[in-house]
């Protein structure tokens, strides 16, 4: 019997051009390259200057994609942008990527799920398109998070960076196998209890309009091992893989010691573990598409691979998505 897959026909990626390097924050941090990497792995981040809006990164993002996929922009009924960072209070980023793209159909919104919004936008377009309602979807993390650091606190400012990634997947016929194509299994929770410990402290009905990222990042670490970790078995219960089975692991990029908390806690070799944290820094909702861009572009992605998607973020929020390329 055949089943309605969505199928990543593409994936593309754009960074702002100035690079931000550990020894530049030094200047005016009191920190040090050795002790940003020797906490986090990061080395650089890119930082968008006032032209590179959050729409305008991940619109570039999108094209790649689209390029990518021979799939012309009216073809596309769904745009779908996660982001925590949107240019405005409303409309929708999502909307104005539309218009920049010339999509002229379908439907465009923002999901906020902050550094699992990728992981949710996913899970959201795959669920549209399982049912028929929409036939291709463009599926774009992108975040502006140099716009709400502080940045005078070094325990925060040093591990977030800027960009885009973007994926497009088409509605297709698969057979009921463990060789099938497309999104496999989503897995989306969320946990209002935790959620003082990563938010902004401002936004639009606060008294405090513009608001800074704050972090308990011990507590944050500690969560976010267990809980990427749990989501990641439970995939592999749900599906009938094993652990040693998947070719990639794409994790969300928030710290190394968290992916090789991970990797420790699944027995999973190193090797497998997409990791870009120290280019790019932790860039929220962008920063999976953004290591499978580099995993693609590396040929690590191959058709037929086993990719895991894995996110956790404020909220919480986690999940993940299990997708044959």
């Amino acid at each position: 019997m055949a089943v309605i897959r969505s199928i990543i026909r593409g994936v593309g990626a754009h960074l702002p051009k100035r690079i931000v390097t550990n020894d530049d924050l030094a200047k005016s941090l009191d920190t040090s390259d050795e002790w940003i990497q020797e906490r986090s792995g990061i080395r650089q981040r890119h930082i968008a200057d006032d032209t590179e809006l959050t729409s305008v990164l991940g619109a570039a993002a999108a094209k790649q994609a689209l390029v990518r996929a021979g799939i012309d922009p009216v073809e596309i009924d769904l745009v779908i942008c996660a982001t925590a960072t949107p240019d405005r209070t409303f409309p929708a980023t999502a909307v104005r990527i539309q218009q920049m793209l010339g999509v002229t159909k379908g439907a465009a919104f923002d999901v906020q799920a902050v550094c699992s919004g990728f992981v949710f936008a996913l899970t959201v377009a795959d669920t549209f398109l399982k049912t028929g309602q929409f036939n291709r979807a463009l599926v774009i993390g992108a975040e502006t998070f140099s716009r709400i650091l502080d940045w005078g606190d070094r325990s925060t400012c040093v591990l977030f960076g800027d960009g885009a990634g973007a994926v497009v997947l088409e509605a297709q016929p698969q057979h009921t196998g463990r060789d099938d194509r497309g999104i496999l299994s989503t897995r989306i929770r969320s946990d209002g209890r935790y959620e003082d410990l990563l938010y902004v402290d401002g936004g639009p009905s606060s008294t405090k309009t513009v608001g800074h990222l704050r972090m308990n990042g011990r507590e944050v670490f500690r969560h976010a091992v267990q809980k990427i970790s749990g989501v990641i078995e439970e995939t592999l219960v749900e599906t009938g893989f094993a652990a040693d089975e998947i070719d990639l692991f794409i994790p969300h990029q928030a710290n190394k010691r968290i992916l090789d908390g991970i990797a420790k806690k699944l027995n999973v070799s190193p090797d497998k573990i997409v990791m870009t944290l120290d280019k790019h820094g932790n860039t929220s909702a962008a920063s999976i598409p953004l290591a499978l861009n580099q995993a693609f572009e590396e040929h690590r992605v191959k058709e037929g691979s086993l990719i895991l998607m894995e996110a956790m973020g404020g909220g919480f929020t986690w999940g993940a998505v299990l997708a044959r390329w």
